[in-house]
């Protein structure tokens, strides 16, 4: 199983300041040290935390691969072309979220254009879509060659179901459910994970996941044969705080096992 790291909210820490420190750039060599597979930053069109200097900076310097999220806007698509990181995932974005809230709409008319012109300039593209049969064989009908399921309803019900998150602001209204209904849409959600990458590694479609995970739900999805590569950031990052980069994935990589 394949580890990419986001180390967007580096940038997001640096940006609540609207100073130069810290900088995402310095988690290159700890993350290469660690054995990381890959890097991946998203460039918002809002740019509310990595920046234009840092993706150039990151994609330059970086040794790994380097995993550039970005919406299907036209001029992110331009900026892509430029930067030229490995792979670019394409993502939904509404300037209202405080993240990524779902899978791509895949019939939008921008799509294949963006996939074209990727592909014309020797990127591989990824989809971020939800975990459903329809987007798995649509993703195929656009000749990607990865795609990357949104892990968020997974991770939403694990939480509701093992943390505290019932009593806190954060509680998720629409899963204020009894135990027992939660433990069975957990598992319908990790049969729906495992049954859709099987069937999209059969199609020749590579498969990554995200978002949401930490150290408590991850070892379930890293689990699932047919899922090669987890992109996580969030909770690496906020584990780091505590103990430091260099052993906070460390600590991911041996949950990941």
């Amino acid at each position: 199983m394949k580890l990419g790291v986001n180390i967007d909210h580096i940038a997001v820490l640096r940006e609540a300041r609207r100073i130069y420190d810290p900088n995402p750039l310095d988690a290159l060599n700890i993350c290469e040290k660690c054995g990381v597979d890959q890097i991946t930053i998203h460039l918002r069109e809002d740019r509310r935390h990595i920046q234009d200097s840092d993706a150039l900076a990151i994609i330059k310097q970086s040794k790994l691969p380097v995993n550039l999220e970005c919406a299907i806007e036209s001029s992110m698509i331009d900026i892509a072309c430029n930067l030229k990181p490995t792979r670019v995932t394409l993502v939904p974005e509404k300037r209202a979220e405080v993240t990524t809230e779902g899978g791509l709409s895949l019939y939008d008319n921008r799509l294949e254009l963006a996939i074209d012109k990727l592909h014309e300039n020797n990127i591989e593209v990824s989809l971020f879509i939800d975990p459903t049969n329809e987007a798995v064989e649509r993703s195929k009908e656009l000749g990607v060659e990865w795609i990357e399921f949104h892990t968020g309803l997974y991770a939403n019900i694990y939480a509701t179901l093992h943390t505290n998150i019932r009593n806190s602001h954060h509680a998720i209204k629409e899963l204020d459910l009894s135990n027992q209904i939660l433990e069975q849409k957990l598992q319908v959600e990790l049969e729906k994970l495992d049954t859709l990458s099987k069937k999209a590694n059969s199609i020749g479609l590579k498969v990554a996941a995200g978002h949401g995970l930490n150290y408590d739900n991850v070892n379930a999805i890293a689990s699932l044969q047919y899922i090669e590569e987890l992109n996580i950031g969030q909770s690496i990052i906020a584990r780091s705080i505590w103990i430091g980069l260099e052993n906070a994935i460390n600590e991911m990589m041996a949950a990941m096992k």
